[in-house]
């Protein structure tokens, strides 16, 4: 079976370094819409090497590796990446004029970061996801959240939002034609919630916050530049070299597509861009109900639940790190959506003190407790830190493995 993979960007072009490794496909092909440099050799230079991540050759066979980009034939746009064919297309940009039927392939990865909207129709001007399905494949992988741009247009029904290893169960093949990957910062936090889901349900956990410290990404600038006509984010225009940027993420909404226990659960989340190239960190708060004044939980408490989630059914997906990590350490850290610090991990109980007049004042029915004290209930506030390779490590790899899981079903 093919694969094709629409755009190379950072994670089109690592996917296809994922695929090359994983090679479950027979033939890898890449759209990039457009001629590079002087012809074939020099996208294929871009492609084998890069600058975070180091040659292709020795990311797939360590020192030993050498060139593993053979056969290249200018005119046909083809060549193999150690052993599998890749051909790439050159000559179109809108997704329903790429002729995947052409070229044999059913399922399409878009990783453009362009084609956002599952409900926009194949033949909208500038072009969109449905427009591959108009070009002849069955299904499409998004690399990206869903955004619908008419905000009171309900998800289409074939659509779903997977994070692989959390709720790739609900996917049907007979139901869901476009798939979106979520995000990076999605993916890590998915890791982080589901085992305190799991272990306390959502009757105890009372909120819940996050901010992710994340690396820079293709949209930010180099250098200062003047903002478009309309804009409202000066900070998105600033250096990305010289500077820590507040910005906004969707991880909290799309978190509840992947975990629909979590609209029960007041949860809020921040981002912070700093000035590196990858690897992210997500430092996450929650408030649990505690039980009483003697017996509480405590650090190892959420330590050990961390603890038998990557050593158990998340074992394919988490790491539980009990080493003094900097975010170098886990750039590549392979096929890990998330590594749990847990030397910081840290937990407080305090008590939340109730008047039962002020409970009868905000209309709750409080008679059986107008005449007794003040009631005072133990919460824990625990604070998680997980680490993530926001490009290969943790977000190409898990799409890779999602792609796999969705071609398996096609067969």
């Amino acid at each position: 079976m093919k694969i094709g993979i629409n755009g190379m960007g950072r994670i089109g072009k690592l996917s296809v370094w994922n695929h090359v490794a994983k090679r479950h496909f027979s033939e890898i092909v890449v759209n990039v819409g457009r001629e590079v440099g002087q012809g074939l050799s020099d996208l294929l230079q871009t492609l084998e090497k890069d600058s975070t991540f180091g040659h292709l050759g020795v990311w797939l066979h360590g020192y030993r590796g050498g060139r593993v980009i053979e056969n290249m034939d200018e005119t046909a746009g083809t060549a193999t990446l150690d052993g599998i064919p890749v051909r790439f297309l050159r000559s179109h940009r809108n997704p329903k004029d790429i002729q995947w039927h052409h070229h044999g392939v059913a399922l399409v990865v878009d990783c453009t970061g362009v084609f956002m909207d599952p409900a926009a129709a194949a033949n909208v001007a500038g072009g969109a996801l449905r427009g591959h399905l108009e070009a002849g494949a069955t299904k499409v992988i998004l690399s990206a959240p869903f955004k619908i741009k008419n905000k009171g247009q309900p998800m289409p029904e074939d659509t779903l939002t997977m994070v692989m290893g959390i709720n790739d169960a609900d996917f049907d093949p007979s139901r869901h034609t476009l798939v979106s990957s979520a995000s990076c910062t999605t993916t890590c936090l998915a890791f982080m919630m589901k085992p305190l889901l799991d272990h306390f349900g959502t009757g105890r956990l009372l909120s819940a916050s996050m901010v992710t410290v994340h690396a820079a990404t293709p949209s930010q600038k180099v250098l200062d530049s003047v903002p478009k006509a309309g804009a409202t984010d000066l900070r998105k225009t600033r250096s990305v070299m010289n500077n820590i940027i507040l910005t906004t993420t969707g991880a909290a909404n799309t978190l509840r597509l992947v975990l629909p226990e979590m609209a029960r659960i007041g949860f809020m989340a921040e981002s912070v861009r700093i000035p590196t190239s990858t690897g992210s960190l997500i430092v996450l708060n929650v408030n649990l109900q505690s039980d009483g004044r003697e017996s509480h939980i405590d650090r190892e408490d959420i330590l050990d639940v961390y603890r038998r989630a990557a050593h158990g059914i998340y074992a394919s997906w988490m790491e539980f790190s009990e080493e003094q990590n900097v975010s170098s350490d886990i750039i590549g850290f392979p096929r890990k959506a998330a590594i749990i610090e847990a030397r910081e991990t840290h937990t407080r109980t305090g008590f939340i003190t109730i008047d039962p007049q002020r409970l009868a004042a905000s209309g709750i029915d409080a008679s059986t407790l107008r005449h007794q004290q003040p009631l005072e209930i133990p919460v824990t506030q625990a604070t998680i830190f997980g680490w993530y390779d926001n490009e290969l490590g943790s977000y190409a790899n898990l799409l890779g493995d999602l792609t796999i899981r969705v071609a398996q079903t096609m067969v």
